[in-house]
């Protein structure tokens, strides 16, 4: 039988143990892999693999000796409770023996789970798992994660006092995040809020969130941005000495720049114009783009594109002028123009 969507997720989380198997397939390895131990677990319980209920075979080993899979679930396990033979790695050459396991499966055998990559809709191991009345097959798709599973990843982190603002800010990093970073992430937060009975804050999200390489040049953008022009220098020879290139930065402002002149003439506001941008923009640094864009208005923000992208061009072509002078003396135009 096929399990999709909202069933799908439900099934991860409580998997039926009287159930046959399941097979997990999809492009992505991380997604593929993470369902796979979610269900897993939620069979075996956190004993299982102590207690030497879960059995692996890895897709080439089933190749070369096709009646593993068969033994494997008919063994008898030393502990009592439920038993699981994972099989990883799986492609259609492998249908026979799966498709031969699962029809001489009896109750009290162990339950099969199945992980392959991405599989055809003619595929014969898909065909197997889905003919089967006692078997589920699922897709896993790079879509993003639902707020329903996002909820579920916080609840099993411990985190259940989420501010409205805080989770609007988790499903923008979901979207910007492989699902084994946001987990790590979801983690992260969970020990840094260890203790703290205040509720989860856009604050938060945003001190565990994955340092971004750009963090030290944010901090010239900003000022920047907010016409704080006598702080532009110092901040500018930092750069310097961290090795930032004229040329670097000079990208870097202009998408800047660019993200603010594309909140700012948004129909819907320059909130909406931030809401919709990709990658995704969460906590403070948000908050602060919305009132940078409001502050500049669309006809000032062409004119510092104008001011950057002549840099730019004065950076890469056969000009003999100090690159970084040539940098900070935009920046500074810039600066001045915000103040206006």
């Amino acid at each position: 039988m096929k399990l999709t969507g909202a069933a799908a997720a439900r099934y991860f989380a409580k998997p039926d143990p009287d159930r046959t198997g399941l097979l997990i397939y999809g492009t992505d390895a991380m997604r593929v892999a993470l369902r796979r131990q979610e269900v897993i677990a939620a069979l075996l319980g956190p004993q299982g693999e102590e207690e030497m209920r879960l059995s692996r075979i890895s897709g080439a080993d089933l190749r070369k000796t096709p009646s593993l899979l068969l033994d494997a679930i008919k063994e008898v396990g030393f502990f009592p409770g439920l038993r699981v033979v994972f099989v990883e790695d799986a492609t259609d050459g492998l249908a026979e023996p799966i498709t031969t396991a699962l029809s001489e499966w009896r109750e009290g055998d162990a339950r099969i789970v199945v992980t392959a990559g991405s599989l055809t809709a003619k595929s014969k191991l898909r065909k197997a798992f889905e003919a089967h009345s006692s078997a589920y097959a699922t897709g896993i798709y790079d879509d993003p994660p639902s707020r329903e599973e996002i909820e579920d990843i916080l609840k099993r982190a411990g985190l259940r006092d989420i501010g409205s603002e805080a989770m609007t800010d988790l499903v923008a990093l979901s979207r910007a995040l492989d699902p084994g970073d946001f987990r790590q992430t979801i983690e992260k937060i969970s020990l840094y809020k260890f203790r703290d009975e205040t509720p989860l804050s856009p604050e938060d999200v945003a001190a565990c969130a994955p340092s971004s390489v750009e963090a030290g040049v944010d901090d010239v953008l900003e000022i920047v941005a907010e016409g704080r022009a006598p702080e532009l220098g110092p901040v500018m020879q930092r750069l310097e000495s961290q090795g930032i290139q004229p040329v670097q930065l000079a990208i870097m402002a202009l998408r800047h720049f660019r993200a603010l002149h594309a909140a700012a003439s948004d129909p819907g506001g320059p909130g909406a114009g931030i809401a919709r941008m990709r990658p995704p923009i969460f906590g403070p640094r948000r908050d602060k783009m919305q009132r940078q864009a409001q502050a500049w208005g669309m006809f000032k923000l062409e004119i510092a594109l104008k001011d950057l992208v002549e840099a730019d061009l004065t950076l890469r072509s056969a000009s003999r002028a100090p690159q970084m002078a040539v940098m900070e003396r935009a920046l500074m135009r810039l600066a001045m123009l915000a103040r206006r």
